[in-house]
């Protein structure tokens, strides 16, 4: 990938004009198309930040990881023991409440927050050219409880007359969902997030609404390319290889042999709307940025969208996928893998149209 050699400030500038104003009230309108003044277009992978994100409850701390300085109460200092008393959470006290509240927040609000140009001296989104938020649904599927589903009967193929007692336990997958950035280069990334509201007014807030925030430095393949960029669902696959290879041999058949019989099959052009591989190029070593000792041990994400959650739920029925789940694992490992399906909120789009990217 060609990096971009204009001084920072000359490519803020830069950038700063293509959003037509759109950053001054904090509404993320302007920042995609069709509102956006200006787009552009590449066929060289992206740098993706993918931040997995899962909410502050009072999950007990052995139960969900939890980073050090998140989960905070009113005091401001971080709670070590969440399950002892929820009403001392500072996000929300009210447990029945804290998912809803948490989602609408994220959304609504840390969104906007975001987004917002917080003087001009702020630098964080005029080089950042997609941002998704990507919430988990529950009632999708997940690798934990995958379609088809199926009515539970007693011994005569009845329906059970009472469900006390019958209820199957909850599976949850270990995030709430993602936050996808993406960038021409690791420079422009650091640029984004490097000084001014992230680490001031950002970071902070997080601490408050997340448990956890693993993330990773990728490269990101596009298989399918997306036409408009607003499909409705997504597919989140969380890849870590079987450990007889190494990362480069597991990303290298991650992206040849095994996407080309993803696009071989017919079932992925009925369904699938965009179908991207984020690869892994992070740091190894504790002390280098962007470093996370979770993000670390990932190796790839797959990211398949659908027009909706009925395409997800038979895509994921088919021959076709079966084929695609035994090919991979041959080379993942799906004991420390998982997936789950998640709605798309796309708040930044200054790639139009999507390419396929080289490989």
């Amino acid at each position: 990938m060609t990096t971009l050699r204009k001084e920072p400030e000359a490519r803020i500038a830069e950038a700063k004009g293509r959003t037509n104003g759109a950053l001054k009230d904090g509404s993320e309108t302007g920042l995609r198309p069709p509102y956006l003044a200006t787009f552009q277009a590449t066929d060289e992978p992206l740098i993706v930040l993918p931040a997995f994100l899962s909410r502050a409850d009072s999950t007990p701390q052995a139960d969900r990881p939890r980073d050090p300085k998140n989960v905070v109460g009113r005091d401001g200092l971080p709670i070590a023991n969440p399950d002892a008393d929820p009403s001392a959470l500072a996000f929300e006290p009210n447990p029945n409440l804290a998912y809803e509240k948490w989602d609408e927040y994220w959304r609504k609000i840390h969104g906007m927050r975001f987004t917002y140009e917080d003087g001009p001296e702020d630098k964080s989104m005029a080089v950042m050219l997609r941002y998704d938020q990507v919430h988990r649904v529950p009632g999708g599927p997940t690798s934990h409880f995958p379609p088809p589903y199926a009515a539970p009967l007693d011994g005569n193929g009845r329906l059970h007359s009472k469900i006390i007692g019958g209820i199957p336990a909850y599976k949850r997958p270990t995030y709430d969902g993602f936050a996808y950035m993406a960038f021409k280069s690791l420079e422009d990334l650091t640029l984004s997030f490097g000084s001014g509201k992230f680490p001031a007014k950002i970071v902070p807030e997080e601490q408050v609404m997340f448990r956890s925030v693993p993330h990773m430095i990728a490269r990101e393949h596009i298989l399918i390319a997306s036409p408009r960029h607003r499909e409705a669902v997504s597919v989140i696959k969380v890849h870590r290889r079987n450990p007889v290879r190494s990362r480069e041999e597991f990303q290298k058949r991650w992206l040849h042999e095994h996407a080309a019989l993803v696009l071989s099959m017919p079932s992925s052009h009925q369904y699938l709307r965009r179908y991207v591989q984020l690869h892994n190029i992070g740091p190894a070593k504790q002390d280098e940025l962007f470093w996370h000792p979770v993000g670390s041990t990932w190796d790839g994400i797959s990211v398949l969208s659908f027009d909706g959650m009925t395409d997800a739920e038979d895509f994921l029925m088919t021959q076709c996928n079966a084929a695609i789940e035994a090919d991979e694992a041959t080379f993942i490992d799906h004991g420390q893998s998982e997936y789950w399906t998640a709605l798309n909120y796309n708040i930044i789009n200054r790639m139009y149209p999507e390419r396929v990217t080289k490989r």
